[in-house]
């Protein structure tokens, strides 16, 4: 078997990725992670912790992590639908910014 046709130039390049749109998409989902993070630091706060018993230093520690992480998890995976509304939020601004950009600015004559 001869893979000599093959070479590394020849592979089909990737579609380029909007950067901007990523870091916009990136930045929704942190912040939709961080909101839940709160959510879940707050219920714990007004309760007697998450096993029903005191709370240490430690295990403080521990369920801090532990929400973080799962609010990274459940925003990643969709969350409360928090981060598709503000991508398009962002959207909707970068084509208002875009098309008053190509639009002639014009003074009105008396």
């Amino acid at each position: 078997m001869s893979v000599a046709g093959i070479s590394a130039g020849s592979a089909i390049p990737d579609a380029p990725l909007d950067k901007e749109r990523l870091k916009q998409s990136h930045a929704a989902s942190d912040f939709e992670g961080l909101l839940i993070a709160q959510m879940l630091k707050s219920v714990r706060s007004e309760s007697s912790g998450w096993l029903g018993t005191g709370d240490d230093q430690s295990s403080e520690a521990a369920f801090g992590l532990g929400e973080e992480q799962l609010a990274k998890a459940l925003a990643t995976t969709g969350g409360f639908g928090l981060s598709k509304l503000i991508e398009a939020g962002l959207r909707a601004k970068d084509a208002h910014n875009e098309a008053a950009a190509v639009l002639p600015v014009t003074t009105p004559t008396l």
